[in-house]
């Protein structure tokens, strides 16, 4: 995990608490400087995710099988897409977790 400025400091984000998430590093690299990115439903640009004032089950949900986060909403699925939270990868380390017992989450 890696601190995360939900307003990167390049668009203006301050390093206090009230700006401040962990994220896994892979998500922050592939968030970079973004605040906002496109729907691929709508194609319209929404705002991303902030986990300190939005609620998680609000915009995402876990798949059937537990591998994959469904976004619920624009912001959720601008969201997941631009950080590409069902990337290979990850994917793969979910199904693990899953068959261990250790996922999906629950909040």
């Amino acid at each position: 995990m890696v601190i995360d400025h939900i307003v990167p400091i390049s668009r203006g984000g301050l390093s206090e608490r009230g700006n401040l998430w962990l994220a896994c590093r892979r998500c922050n690299e592939f968030k970079g400087a973004r605040i906002e990115a496109v729907d691929p439903q709508t194609s319209l640009v929404y705002p991303l995710f902030n986990p300190r004032t939005q609620s998680w089950s609000v915009h995402f949900a876990w798949s059937r099988d537990g591998t994959e986060i469904v976004g619920l909403t624009a912001i959720g699925r601008a969201t997941v897409a631009a950080l590409r939270l069902n990337n290979s990868e990850i994917v793969g380390a979910r199904i693990l977790w899953v068959q261990a017992g250790w996922h999906p989450p629950i909040e």
